[in-house]
This record gives structure tokens, sequence and C-alpha cells, in this order.
């Protein structure tokens, strides 16, 4: 029975459909249905029905998918103990991370560690939703965090700072200290309708337009004058169409962790990215702290 069979049947259940599969997997959606429907074959049997919603296990299929994720762990854990093993400072490395870290903070430093390391190849794969590092989804996870994952090993680089921002424009049709009513706030991916760091704010009734999920979204829209926006400093300091509102001061939001499986903690390129990018956060300790004065 092919292995490569099993990680797409696997992929197909998890994601119940066909794009989903090809999209954790990496490759075509033709190559997940080609590949299942010739298993199906080579088996005589029903691994899925397909029906309107996605695809679902048949009692076979169900059967199977037991066998399958005790095969996939045997597998993954034998990769990473041979990849646990590796002295070389080259080869692939798969890194997952916010958006908001990669482009604004970390490109320069993903740069330079592509230049110190040239036959190191770095694939950075943005996420919201945490990988899983045991089933080999990436070997080194950059997690924005209070409570990192007990299965991984690694450490708290630092805690970022966040305050509320607005734009210069907006600012001067909106006077935040003389008319604190006259302001709304860019709405967030929160169903409380005023969450316990708006209360904390002096803004804390001010009304709420839209909902906005994404930190880089949120930040499009307070440069572009939607209303004020609560983002990490490492943002909102670099950006010279925005201000921070009054009072201005920062406040220790998050946690930022680098972490990988405890397999994979003596492979020589995962310790040589964990090394770097831990001296690369620090490098930026001021402006992640919010104390680095705005351009």
């Amino acid at each position: 029975m092919d292995w490569d069979n099993l990680r797409i049947f696997l992929a197909l259940a998890q994601q119940k459909s066909v794009r989903g599969a090809a999209g954790a997997l990496g490759v075509s959606h033709s190559t997940v249905s080609r590949r299942i429907e010739s298993f199906e074959d080579s088996l005589g049997v029903r691994l899925f029905e397909r029906l309107p919603d996605g695809f679902v296990l048949t009692p076979f299929g169900e059967d199977m998918m037991q066998t399958a994720r005790r095969l996939e762990e045997a597998v993954n854990g034998l990769e990473r103990r041979v990849l646990g093993q590796d002295a070389r400072l080259r080869g692939d490395l798969r890194v997952t991370m916010p958006d908001l870290l990669a482009a604004k903070l970390l490109m320069p430093d993903l740069v330079a560690f592509g230049k110190r390391y040239p036959d190191i190849n770095l694939e950075v794969a943005i996420s919201y939703t945490p990988f899983d590092l045991g089933r080999r989804e990436a070997d080194v996870a950059i997690r924005i965090t209070r409570d990192p994952p007990e299965a991984l090993v690694g450490r708290k680089i630092i805690t970022y700072a966040r305050a509320t921002y607005a734009s210069r424009a907006y600012l001067a049709e909106h006077d935040p200290v003389a008319e604190p009513d006259s302001v709304t706030w860019i709405g967030w991916d929160d169903r409380s309708r005023h969450p316990r760091w708006v209360r904390e704010t002096p803004f804390p009734g001010a009304p709420v337009r839209g909902r906005l999920n994404n930190a880089m979204v949120q930040l499009a829209a307070a440069k572009a004058g939607m209303g004020l926006a609560m983002l990490p400093c490492f943002m909102g300091d670099t950006e010279p169409d925005l201000r921070r509102v009054p009072p201005g001061k920062p406040e220790p939001a998050w946690d930022i962790w680098i972490l990988t499986h405890e397999d994979l903690r003596a492979t020589a390129r995962v310790r040589a990215f964990m090394d770097f990018m831990a001296e690369a956060f620090l490098g930026h300790r001021d402006l992640l702290e919010g104390r680095q004065p705005q351009r």
C-alpha cells in the first residue's frame, strides 16, 4: 500500500474537500482526485461518499482512518528522529508565523538569515491557525500566545506592546481629547461589543464600525481613516500616516514564542534558525516594547 495514497486519503478525510486537501498537501486538485479514485479502484471499495457538502467517510473509510492515523504517527515520528540527527546547515526548513510578524517586522531578518545560510532553503508558511509540528506541518513555529503547547520546546522571546492608533487625517477631524464622543473604533474579531481592553482605554464607550478580523487589514483601515485601532507598536509606530491616540501610552499585549518539536531541537538548521531569530527579535526590543519614537 502506497504511503502517498494514505497521505492523500488522510488529508481528504480531514479537509472534506478536494480543494482543502490539495491546499494542505501542496498539490493540484486533479492530483488529489486522481489518486483517490485510483486508490479506491485498487482496493475495490469506496472510501468516501461524494455529497453536496463535501466528502464523507464510508464505514470502510472510517476503519481505514484509524489505521492510517497510526501509520502517519509512526512515519512522522521516524522522519522527526532522522531529521533530529541532521548536523548539516543545509536542506529545507519550513517555518510558520503570522503575517504581521513576517511583513511588518522580520522580513529583513529572514533575508539576512538566507544570506548567512545560503544552503538552507527557507519556506515561510503564513497562518493564524497553529500548524501541527508533530505531523511535520512545519519545523519551527513563531507564535503570538500566552500558552504555548506543552508538546513543543522553545522559549518566550519577548512581550510586545500595543497602543491605540489613528491616521493623521482622522485625528485632524476628530479631537479625541476635546471631543472623545466623536471617535469610533474599527471593529475587531471579538463578538463582545466592548471587550476588556477597550473598556480600559480612554474611549470605553466609543461606537464600533465594521468588523475586521486581521491585524494587517486593521492597519490598512486605520491608515485610510476608518477610525481608532488597537495595534502592536511594531506596526503602528513605523507608519508615517499613523499617530498614537493621546495619551499614547503603550501597554503589554502578547508574548512571542519560538518553538519546535522536541525531536527536532538538535537539528542543525532548526537550531541555527531559532538562535538567529531570537537575536533578531531582541534587536527590535525598543520597537516591540513601544519605546522607539514614531517616524
